[in-house]
């Protein structure tokens, strides 16, 4: 397995990190590595805002939800679903833009976002740095929004966490493979199977690293499921100019 494989089969979400800048020729790169990432029709319907102040930082871990890693770190960074900068292409072009009038304009945003968060991760673990993603910013997206300045048409999607890490955490096993990697057609008799268990693997991994709090995935998944956990995701963008009738 070559090193790229094999660093992407280890990811695990580090939330510990030393007091220590990343050097801006080093960011540069890992930033490069997500603004070179492919986008629906060469849209390129992304931004990243990299945040790296220490107060904005603090602000941002309590419109998390109180996550002290984002204030911990030396660098924050915002993938921003972006169709003010295409609206600026579509007027120059002499035509009106309509995209974020619809469900697949979202989609497309938020797609596109993944790629390039995916990108981002994995480069900031090849240069040697510990990342956690965090959706805890859909929680309240619009203190997100006057905080980063976003125009019109924008949405704050999700951040990442990176920086050197203090003390390193271990790999959460997964579901098993058969419930992720469906050949031909979606394979349903096997998940009930497989979901029961994940909950005996997870039960065990919890007890292995001192989690005495560790939830089933049934459990954990339901407690987040069973109703709409951030509730303020489609109003605000709504406001932001988004619309899903299309």
């Amino acid at each position: 397995m070559n090193s790229t494989l094999e660093l992407m089969q280890q990811h695990h979400s580090v939330r510990s990190y030393q007091d220590k800048p990343i050097p801006a020729e080093l960011l540069d790169a890992v930033l490069d590595a997500a603004w070179k990432s492919p986008t629906s029709i060469n849209g390129q319907q992304v931004s990243l805002v990299v945040v790296q102040d220490a107060a904005r930082r603090q602000q941002i871990a309590a419109i998390a939800g109180g996550q002290p890693w984002i204030a911990q770190a030396p660098v924050f960074v915002t993938l921003v679903v972006d169709f003010y900068k295409t609206s600026l292409g579509v007027s120059a072009a002499g035509a009106e833009q309509v995209i974020q009038d619809s469900v697949e304009g979202f989609a497309v945003g938020a797609v596109d976002a993944g790629i390039a968060l995916g990108n981002l991760m994995t480069a900031a673990r090849a240069a040697g740095l510990g990342v956690v993603p965090i959706g805890g910013i859909r929680r309240n997206p619009q203190a997100m929004i006057d905080l980063l300045q976003l125009p019109e048409y924008t949405f704050p999607i999700a951040g990442v966490v990176m920086g050197y890490i203090d003390q390193d955490s271990s790999i959460k096993p997964r579901l098993p493979r058969e419930s992720f990697v469906h050949h031909e057609h979606y394979q349903r008799a096997a998940l009930p199977a497989s979901i029961s268990r994940y909950d005996q693997t997870l039960a065990s991994y919890w007890q292995q690293i001192g989690r005495s709090d560790g939830l089933p995935w049934t459990a954990n998944t339901a407690q987040y499921y069973q109703h709409v956990y951030f509730p303020e995701v489609a109003p605000v963008a709504r406001k932001q100019g988004f619309g899903f009738e299309r």
